[in-house]
């Protein structure tokens, strides 16, 4: 088992409460992590044997795309949209920075983020 994982991924997206950010969108930075087993990529060397960070990214990209109210909604979707076109993905950590909240502070960003499990349960079989 091993990480892939794509960091400070950019958007520009439709997310929020406030009227004006789905209007006018906001800008977002996104860090993603996914358990994945890798051992045949070490070996084999080839792209096929691996998660092809390239099209995460794309996963990535089409959620985002996607106007939500909330970021947790986002984040879930992006993790279960993972899960489906990444099958062996033990787990994802999604995180999500909106670069310029809609509040009076000064602050880098504001943001979540989540881990999710697969829901894959291996069961044993045992001999008869």
């Amino acid at each position: 088992m091993g990480t892939i994982y794509l960091e400070n991924l950019r958007f520009h997206a439709f997310h929020g409460v406030v009227e004006q950010e789905r209007i006018v969108g906001n800008d977002y930075i996104l860090n993603v992590s996914v358990q994945y087993p890798l051992e045949a990529a070490c070996d084999s060397d080839d792209v096929n044997d691996t998660l092809n960070y390239a099209s995460l990214a794309d996963v990535i990209k089409e959620e985002m795309s996607i106007p939500s109210n909330l970021l947790e909604h986002v984040a879930q979707r992006i993790g279960k949209s993972i899960f489906i076109h990444f099958p062996l993905t033990e787990s994802a950590t999604i995180d999500i920075k909106k670069v310029a909240p809609p509040f009076s502070a000064d602050c880098d960003g504001a943001g979540i983020r989540i881990t999710m499990q697969s829901q894959i349960q291996v069961s044993k079989v045992n001999d008869l």
